[in-house]
């Protein structure tokens, strides 16, 4: 096979602690190195020398949290849409959450989802099994099972799992098992019948309210339940000030947890409701009141708890950032927005919409990089995420300075319930790589290589 160079770009792996103008070079589906000098006259001659001047070459990005919708529901969403979002926005390993239709929470559904990962051929997809059978919170599916099956995760996303008990008993066998355990936080009497995040702005908009405390306390509760079984607990989708507070604390403590940040709530607050414009992107344009798309679980909370997460990734104490991708198409959407169904896309718009914590300011580009890819990989201990030689040569080759409208049209995921659609967006992945084979090039074209004619005549 033959190499591919990319050359004279800035090579950001913080898993390498690599920040500088660098060649990296590609073989066989792997980093075969990343070096100062750039390709000789013969290795021009004869490879794909790909010039990324003025571009940024990172290592592909990792997604801890991504809804794909089949089985079930492939109206909103399937398995090669959403891998063809994802490759366009850089990621290149996704985890796929069970809450499709049946659950995920058989050997055979893993099986299913991985065959039609592997017929999509574009981005790596790892599977989360359920934690309960149907994810109901009641009966524990069969863990050892889905671990032979190939799960990364057990998770009920999309519900918690109310049952302390049952919680309690799904942290041992995973801890046996080696496999972390994802929560989705949320204690459904105090939220139950809420729209969005309780507030002056819900008492302004006349809805009803979800407080913070119905994450932070189940949060509490599932470190506490970890603490005992020492088993690995993942929280997902991280909203709350009091959350990051809790999180914090555990790690000090030793208890194994981590945790992610959806771009939603570190750029929006629950003023997108009223239709106000963004703290978290300066000169973004103000929204619709009542939308839909600002509407999702956890909602958005207020500015004091969206500066408390750009905190917690600044530190450390948030250890991924993950898009909680939910497609859902307008017939769940375009509806009065307390019948509206939860969740936005976030595929396609995630690294931008990080960047620009590292322009404000508020987060270093080395560890804005790190969320998004090595951080994600070592929640799931697995060696991605990284540019190190050796390493699956998942590559993205980005545009710092390339702005883009979020278009409808232009997205490539099925559902286009995104809470951006008309901002202008900073920083655009140029190409994307999975195990070295180029997967997605933005169009019109802005990196140049020879052709393989080209290269032939030199053979």
């Amino acid at each position: 096979m033959s190499r591919v160079y990319l050359v004279g770009g800035r090579v950001v792996d913080p898993a390498s602690r690599l920040d500088a103008v660098r060649t990296v070079v590609l073989e066989n589906g792997r980093v075969l190195e990343v070096r100062e000098a750039a390709p000789s006259a013969d290795e021009r001659a004869l490879h794909e020398i790909v010039e990324c001047e003025g571009k940024w070459v990172l290592p592909g990005l990792v997604d801890l949290h991504v809804h794909l919708r089949e089985p079930g529901d492939e109206g909103k969403e399937t398995i090669e849409t959403g891998c063809r979002a994802a490759v366009q926005g850089g990621v290149t390993t996704i985890v796929a959450m069970p809450n499709t239709r049946p659950v995920c929470d058989s050997a055979a559904q893993v099986r299913l989802v991985q065959a039609r990962a592997r017929e999509a051929n574009l981005c790596r997809v790892l599977v989360a099994g359920a934690i309960t059978r149907g994810s109901l919170g009641e009966a524990l599916a069969d863990h050892a099972e889905l671990k032979d099956a190939g799960v990364v995760a057990l998770t009920d996303d999309g519900r918690p799992v109310m049952n302390a008990g049952v919680m309690r008993r799904a942290l041992e066998y995973a801890r046996d098992l080696d496999l972390p355990v994802f929560v989705h936080a949320e204690d459904l009497t105090l939220s139950a019948g809420g729209a969005m995040n309780e507030g002056p702005v819900a008492t302004r908009l006349g809805l009803p309210g979800v407080p913070a405390v119905a994450e932070v306390v189940m949060v509490e509760r599932d470190l506490l339940l970890a603490e005992l079984a020492h088993a690995r607990l993942h929280i997902c989708h991280v909203s709350a000030a009091g959350s990051v507070r809790a999180l914090r604390e555990a790690k000090a403590r030793g208890i194994r947890a981590t945790g992610e940040a959806a771009p939603h709530h570190f750029t929006l607050t629950d003023e997108a409701v009223a239709g106000i414009a963004a703290p978290g992107y300066p000169g973004a344009p103000a929204g619709r009141v009542y939308d839909p798309c600002a509407k999702m679980t956890p909602p958005l909370r207020a500015e004091g708890d969206r500066q408390a997460v750009v905190g917690a990734l600044a530190d450390g104490t948030l250890d991924a950032i993950a898009t909680d991708h939910a497609p859902h198409g307008p017939l769940d959407k375009e509806v009065e927005f307390g019948c509206a169904a939860n969740g936005v896309i976030g595929l396609e718009t995630s690294l931008a919409l990080s960047l620009a914590l590292v322009r404000q300011g508020e987060l270093s580009l080395s560890a804005a990089v790190e969320r998004l890819a090595w951080g994600p990989a070592r929640v799931l201990g697995l060696p991605l995420g990284t540019l190190a030689p050796g390493a699956s040569a998942d590559v993205i080759v980005v545009d710092p300075e390339a702005t883009w409208t979020v278009e409808a049209a232009a997205l490539a995921s099925k559902s286009k319930n995104s809470p951006f659609l008309g901002w202008t967006l900073r920083g655009r992945v140029m190409r994307t790589y999975v195990e070295g084979q180029l997967k997605h090039q933005a169009k019109p074209q802005q990196l140049s290589s020879p052709s393989a004619d080209q290269r032939d005549q030199h053979r």
